[in-house]
């Protein structure tokens, strides 16, 4: 008893003594979610005495299950077996592996990964995006819709010739005995869902249940948790709504905010003890995320000591604020500072390529977590590919990787044959193709094809022709001719790979503005220095985009592009307060040292453009400005409620009217839309 409960406060003690009925541990960030978890786990085997077998502890990604495992196991006294502690997608593998049959396929199934299922859908139809079919493909499986389903729901035929692909990708697979990542979950709800005898078992079986990361589940997630749960009540669930930033990827943050509303009679602890943070750098996140109005609501409250303000640091352009960056992290390593304590990090992947230029200039280590470096991202190769053939025809190496980008409807073997014809003459590719007839090609290739070549090389040619020119249109005319934004359009990383294409050509006009009497080749060369200069080996900082940095920490903390556009991403489709939650993370990523850089200027979407100040510096409370502020209201959808009149009801919607909220509420069948101020919680 004393190894489980050592060390914790007595919030944490609470949620691990709390053992039946639904339990809520609203987790604030760096307040020892992962102690009180697994002591929980531990504390119901080795102190209530639950069979190990009994228990369903379920989590996101195998590094986090491990952890916890080890922790667990750590303070368990004796086990002749250990506890089910997995992913959801493992959790999903074992149980197919057992009843798989029951929907009249064997259980020798093979799980195929994500290049797979590229393959075969690139197998079926290499005409349409691979990544906008892929997502889409996702999207239906973890949504519970069947291939008729999605051609009920297509929009356009690039839908339905989607959901064509589906159908066929789904026969493939059932045929080959084969099951795919979303499968795992799917497949594994359907057979809950159509045996009800069936989850009636597997929930007797699993007595306890609980759920690591809750604010990260998505509709598909709930609903199997629920079959789970279908003959008890015992769900722990451990979260923080302040932290749910994956959105974009499915994730539902009503799991976490209505979870009162999907088990009954929930038990709620908060978790607001800071272990990790310093005071000013608390008081900061506390701000900027009391603007938001969905939330359960807490306040992170400092148990570290330590006083050193966060730092704003301003700087005209990013080149500026690289250098800026740059030496101070310098300053740092000369002092001691050890370099994996050292971070910085962005919204956008884009703005790594100004940070690591600056970086390599001063000879600084870095890694780059969870990404790519700038220039071997694949857009970018392929980018630097067209450069590096109009500036030299005969390089086929370079052909080769872009003939088919964007799709022109040349497979491998018609490449393979242009390229065999073109060694048997001892020329180039380019060469072959430009100085052949149109009737040489169509005697090799099909005659669609060979027109398609022949129209790829002039095009090739009439950008050379402007490059000779070095103008700043020079890429205005590239993106023109090739169109290699469109590559990315209506895919799962659009908004990404269309930035980086952006900041590409930002590059050449910003070389054009310094050196406009210079040649592409010198760009091409340029450029070939920065992507392959060797790193200093030994110890490296790290640079990393905010969602990548979820759950680290590190003494020293920069976040780069506090920009409006940047930080937050503003306009059409954007969440505010999702902007803001992942403000809120980043911040709290920091353990002692916190610095929020802007800058005046950025090239942005291919143009310079004058920026605002992120609105967070002042949300956050670190500069005053001219954006109003949006407080958060006290209520939410679902509370209970007393109006003097009206008397006691519950309120359905939450809306802003003006500087007030008003309440949409349900009084006994009686629906009335109500002030904030003339409401009193329950």
């Amino acid at each position: 008893m004393q190894k489980i409960f050592e060390g914790l406060n007595e919030e944490q003690r609470s949620a691990v003594e709390k053992v039946d009925g639904a339990l809520l541990i609203l987790a604030g960030a760096g307040s020892g979610k992962t102690k009180t978890i697994t002591s929980r786990l531990a504390y119901l085997i080795n102190e209530i005495g639950i069979p190990p077998a009994q228990t369903l502890t379920l989590t996101f990604t195998n590094k986090a299950a491990r952890e916890m495992r080890e922790r667990a196991l750590s303070m368990i006294d004796t086990l002749s077996y250990p506890p089910l502690l997995c992913t959801f997608h493992k959790f999903g593998l074992l149980f197919l592996k057992f009843h798989i049959d029951k929907l009249g396929r064997k259980n020798n199934f093979v799980v195929i990964d994500g290049e797979d299922k590229k393959r075969i859908i690139k197998k079926i139809n290499s005409e349409i995006a691979i990544p906008l079919v892929n997502s889409e493909i996702s999207r239906y499986k973890n949504s519970l819709l069947t291939p008729d389903d999605a051609y009920k729901q297509a929009e356009g035929m690039l839908y339905q010739e989607v959901a064509k692909v589906y159908e066929v990708y789904e026969a493939y697979l059932l045929e080959n005995n084969l099951v795919d990542f979303d499968d795992l979950l799917s497949l594994t709800y359907k057979l809950l869902n159509e045996n009800e005898d069936l989850a009636l078992q597997t929930s007797q079986k699993y007595q306890y249940i609980m759920i690591d990361e809750y604010q990260d589940t998505n509709e598909l997630q709930l609903k199997l948790l629920q079959k789970l749960c279908s003959a008890h009540n015992n769900i722990c669930v451990v979260g923080d709504d302040d932290q749910s930033i994956y959105g974009w990827r499915g994730a539902n943050i009503r799991n976490i905010l209505e979870f009162d509303q999907d088990f009954k009679d929930v038990s709620t602890i908060k978790l607001e003890n800071n272990y990790r943070s310093t005071k000013p750098i608390l008081e900061c996140a506390n701000k900027l995320i009391e603007h938001n109005r969905s939330r359960i609501g807490k306040k992170l409250i400092p148990t570290v000591a330590g006083n050193d303000e966060p730092i704003t640091l301003s700087s005209n352009d990013e080149n500026e604020e690289s250098r800026q960056i740059s030496s101070k992290i310098q300053k740092l390593l000369d002092s001691g500072v050890a370099a994996n304590e050292i971070a910085i990090l962005y919204r956008i992947n884009a703005l790594s390529r100004s940070i690591e230029e600056g970086l390599n200039r001063a000879s600084i280590a870095y890694k780059l977590v969870g990404g790519l470096r700038f220039y071997d991202r694949a857009e970018i190769k392929d980018l630097i590919s067209y450069l590096r053939v109009i500036t030299n025809f005969h390089d086929d190496f370079s052909i080769k990787r872009i003939i088919n980008k964007p799709k022109r409807g040349l497979g491998k073997a018609t490449i393979d044959k242009v390229e065999l014809e073109a060694m048997s003459r001892s020329i180039s590719m380019f060469t072959f193709i430009e100085s052949a007839t149109l009737a040489e090609l169509e005697a090799l290739v099909k005659k669609k094809n060979a027109s398609t070549l022949k129209a790829f090389v002039k095009d090739i040619r009439d950008v050379y022709e402007v490059s000779q020119e070095a103008t700043y249109e020079f890429i205005d005319v590239l993106e023109e001719k090739f169109r290699l934004k469109d590559i990315y359009k209506n895919t799962a990383e659009s908004d990404d790979k269309i930035a980086n294409i952006d900041e590409f050509y930002a590059l050449w006009r910003d070389f054009i503005k310094t050196s406009p009497e210079s040649a592409l080749d010198e760009f091409l060369n340029e450029l070939t220095l920065q992507s392959e200069q060797d790193q200093v080996e030994g110890e490296s900082i790290y640079l990393m985009s905010i969602h990548a940095s979820k759950g680290l920490e590190f003494e020293y903390l920069f976040v780069i592009g506090m920009e409006e556009g940047f930080l937050p991403i503003v306009g059409d489709g954007c969440d505010l307060e999702e902007e803001r939650r992942l403000g809120y993370v980043a911040i709290t990523r920091a353990k002692r040292a916190l610095t929020l850089s802007h800058v005046s200027s950025r090239f942005y979407k291919g143009r310079r453009t004058d920026l605002e100040k992120s609105r967070f510096f002042k949300e956050s409370g670190l500069c005053q400005g001219s954006l109003t502020i949006q407080k958060s209201s006290s209520f939410r959808k679902g509370d209970l409620v007393r109006h003097k009149i009206f008397g006691p009801g519950r309120i359905t919607a939450v809306t802003k009217a003006g500087k007030e909220f008003k309440l949409s509420i349900n009084f006994a069948g009686t629906k009335r839309d109500i002030l904030a101020s003339f409401i009193e919680k329950l």
